[in-house]
């Protein structure tokens, strides 16, 4: 690493957005360091402002000030808010690995994560295909003894991830409904069940709609918040095959490094940075439009996470860190 900090241990930082939180941490628990969550509340002005102002070393609160005394030996941000506190981090030390384009000049970093549907460039980027997440062998391994009950369910299984509208999809709910109804026809002409999860992008209703559809049918549906543990992580686990919806990169990235076909759903609805994203996977084979219908397909797991971490320990000089299953 070429510097040194007093504390020799990782910090993620990040707003607290789910997805933001999601990757720092699978990165950071990819390379195997001792490590400290920190989720962000900026202030004024420079919540606005972030990642610029570096003059800013009160502008995440006392704890984080009282903290910046002793950095770690790497700081790993994900989001604007972080980005501008791992600019401070730097300058105290830390070395510092930024994920998502920060919007400024990448040289303020050591090294950025930045997905390969960006297009960003420079000497101190990762592309990465898709986002990073934990989903690798070992965690799928864990999540079939969590959600054993997914197991007996009749196969093939197939596990719907509905996601929602966002800035470069128009997906409402009617939409969501009639593609519900369409993967339960063709479910019912082949055999097998749907498990089924909405997600917080939904919109909202739809969980309550998509109910009286799933009454008395072999499978199971779950809504955000829902009661008990999120089944999310057994669906991907336990699933023969996986329909996504489109318009989540975080979404598709996870279902694509398990071991079952991916089918995309409202690709005609799609444009902008994650068509391009979707177009890759399209292209190197690990996803089929759902239009072309669920005929299983040969798939190699698409893992992106242990790729970027061994490149982060080599690029920074870190130790490397004890190999886990499935890495």
């Amino acid at each position: 690493m070429k510097r040194q900090a007093n504390n020799p241990s990782v910090w993620t930082i990040t707003d607290g957005n789910a997805g933001n939180l999601r990757q720092a941490q699978a990165l950071g628990r990819a390379l195997g360091m001792p490590m400290r969550d920190w989720q962000l509340d900026t202030r004024a002005p420079w919540r606005w402002t972030a990642p610029r102002g570096v003059a800013a070393a009160r502008a995440f609160g006392a704890e984080f000030h009282a903290a910046l005394a002793r950095p770690p030996a790497l700081a790993i941000g994900c989001g604007r808010q972080a980005a501008l506190a791992t600019r401070l981090l730097g300058r105290r030390g830390s070395a510092t690995v930024q994920i998502l384009d920060p919007r400024i000049a990448t040289r303020h970093w050591d090294l950025v994560i930045a997905p390969e549907h960006d297009r960003l460039v420079g000497s101190n980027v990762i592309p990465v295909l898709g986002s990073l997440h934990p989903v690798n062998a070992h965690w799928l391994d864990e999540a079939r003894v969590r959600f054993t009950a997914l197991a007996t369910l009749p196969q093939p299984r197939t596990a719907l991830l509905l996601g929602g509208a966002s800035a470069h999809a128009k997906l409402d709910a009617d939409w969501l409904e009639a593609l519900t109804l369409g993967v339960m026809r063709q479910v019912d002409a082949a055999g097998g069940c749907i498990m089924a999860t909405t997600s917080r992008r939904s919109p909202a209703g739809l969980g309550q709609r998509l109910q009286k559809h799933f009454a008395g049918r072999s499978g199971m549906l779950f809504t955000p918040p829902g009661d008990g543990a999120n089944p999310y992580p057994g669906l991907l686990a336990c699933a023969d095959r996986i329909v996504c919806t489109a318009e989540s990169v975080n979404m598709l990235s996870e279902a694509c490094a398990t071991e079952a076909p991916v089918f995309v759903a409202g690709l005609e609805r799609l444009g902008g940075r994650p068509r391009r994203f979707v177009d890759r996977l399209l292209e190197l084979g690990r996803v089929r439009a759902l239009e072309d219908g669920l005929a299983d397909f040969p798939v190699t797991p698409l893992r992106e996470t242990g790729r970027v971490a061994d490149e982060v320990r080599q690029r920074l000089s870190l130790q490397p860190a004890p190999l886990t299953a499935g890495d």
